[in-house]
């Protein structure tokens, strides 16, 4: 339970826990695990939080995503040992976060509320997360707040900052302690077009260094930039992960719409329409959009019915294939 000094290494890890039973071979679980979460349950009196939450997360940026209510912040909370967990078990570098302190070190939250005094400077800010995590270095907290756009103006109070501004704030005292996870419960909510197109390079650059950084947005669109693997979470229960493509081809038998530019437009959907894997077929000029209850039957019909009419193909494109139409079908 004694605080490991910064830069000392960290002690051997105690045996690691049995793997979930579901982790070989499922996208819930990465290899290079360094945060696992096996079978987690949280509950609030009669509320029930998380309910038997199993997954990982691994070096590099993965998006958690869900609805308002879900259970992200709750997850994240569970992840940095905030947040104490009824049933399951939680490990960040093969630590408990909740009860070894050596694996705080390494570890840092970023929470989405306003956790911050606003008498404090952002350098003051900076510097007080520095001097808890015992930084040798006296310069990094300046350059941290450099790295978020935020030297210029460290010596304002945090209480005469934007949101953005404030959050930006939260990062760089974050990133003082070099941590090896990052948490960000909704960083870029409040930050302008520049500043999310900066912080998002800016999480890249983080999970290019090999660490690892859960990110949760409702932004969705963002999120396909931000991160290549998400995890959904919806009342409280895993409902996917993955990256967005292989999360939507997993609906095989779930409504799609494709777009398909051909020269043989309106023999393709004369043909096309006649199928029970075809709900509906439309045709503009040269391109006709194909709607059906059954996305796996409309994959092998398609090439069967362009060859059988002799249409050329220049373009096949799914017109829901995007993170928006992914959650808006996990949502059903």
């Amino acid at each position: 339970m004694n605080a490991v000094p910064a830069g000392a290494p960290l002690p051997p890890p105690p045996p690691p826990p049995p793997p979930a039973s579901s982790a070989v071979g499922d996208p819930a679980f990465v290899a290079d695990a360094t945060v696992v979460v096996q079978r987690v349950s949280v509950w609030f009196g009669p509320k029930v939080a998380l309910s038997e939450l199993s997954c990982s997360f691994g070096p590099g940026v993965t998006g958690l995503l869900g609805p308002n209510g879900a259970g992200k912040t709750t997850l994240m909370r569970a992840l940095t040992g905030m947040l104490p967990v009824n049933e399951g078990q939680v490990r960040v570098l093969g630590r408990d976060p909740r009860r070894d302190r050596a694996v705080q070190r390494s570890l840092a939250l970023v929470p989405e509320d306003e956790a911050v005094p606003g008498a404090l400077t952002a350098r003051q800010l900076a510097r007080y997360r520095a001097s808890l995590h015992r930084v040798a270095d006296r310069t990094l907290p300046d350059r941290c707040l450099d790295t978020v756009g935020l030297l210029e103006v460290a010596d304002r109070r945090l209480g005469e900052f934007s949101k953005g501004m404030r959050q930006r704030a939260k990062i760089a005292a974050a990133l003082v302690s070099e941590p090896q996870v990052l948490v960000l419960d909704e960083p870029l909510n409040g930050a302008d077009p520049v500043q999310r197109v900066a912080l998002i390079g800016l999480f890249h650059a983080l999970g290019d260094q090999d660490r690892t950084v859960i990110v949760s947005s409702h932004v969705l669109h963002e999120v396909e930039r931000l991160a290549s693997r998400q995890v959904v979470v919806i009342r409280g229960r895993l409902a996917a992960a993955g990256d967005h493509h292989a999360i939507r081809d997993s609906f095989a038998d779930r409504p799609r719409a494709v777009s398909v530019r051909t020269p043989q437009a309106r023999e393709l959907a004369a043909r096309l329409v006649a199928h029970e894997a075809v709900r509906g077929v439309t045709v503009d000029g040269s391109t006709v959009v194909i709607s059906s209850p059954r996305a796996g039957e409309l994959a092998e019909l398609l090439p069967a019915v362009a060859r059988d009419v002799g249409a050329r193909l220049y373009e096949v494109r799914p017109l829901d294939d995007s993170l928006e139409s992914v959650f808006r079908e996990l949502l059903r």
